[in-house]
């Protein structure tokens, strides 16, 4: 039994480790980029390269950059929905996983 549990916690960790990281890569950008002009695509581009680093298995085309309002003065969001599936033995899984953020950067600054 412990090796049981042992082995499925040594396949479900790592994807949950990743996306805690790409949410955090996710908020940072977010956070730069609402005081930023750098158009979505360059975003886009900027959280795939990261995606890739941690190995998430998504494509450029499942990343949502929208931009509402000027570069430094209106609200930046960006989400991702993707999922890592598991051939645990007898139990294949499917995690689902959704980061997300938004900012509005602070008025005056």
């Amino acid at each position: 039994m412990i090796v049981a549990g042992t082995y499925v916690g040594f396949q479900v960790v790592p994807p949950f480790f990743a996306n805690y990281e790409f949410q955090d890569a996710i908020q940072n950008e977010a956070l730069l980029n609402s005081y930023s002009t750098a158009p979505e695509d360059e975003i886009r581009r900027t959280i795939f390269k990261k995606a890739q680093d941690l190995e998430i298995p998504i494509r450029e085309d499942q990343i949502n950059v929208q931009r509402v309002g000027s570069g430094g003065s209106g609200s930046l969001a960006i989400w991702v929905d993707y999922s890592v599936h598991l051939d645990l033995p007898y139990y294949p899984l499917d995690l689902q996983f959704h980061p997300a953020s938004k900012n509005k950067p602070i008025p005056g600054a």
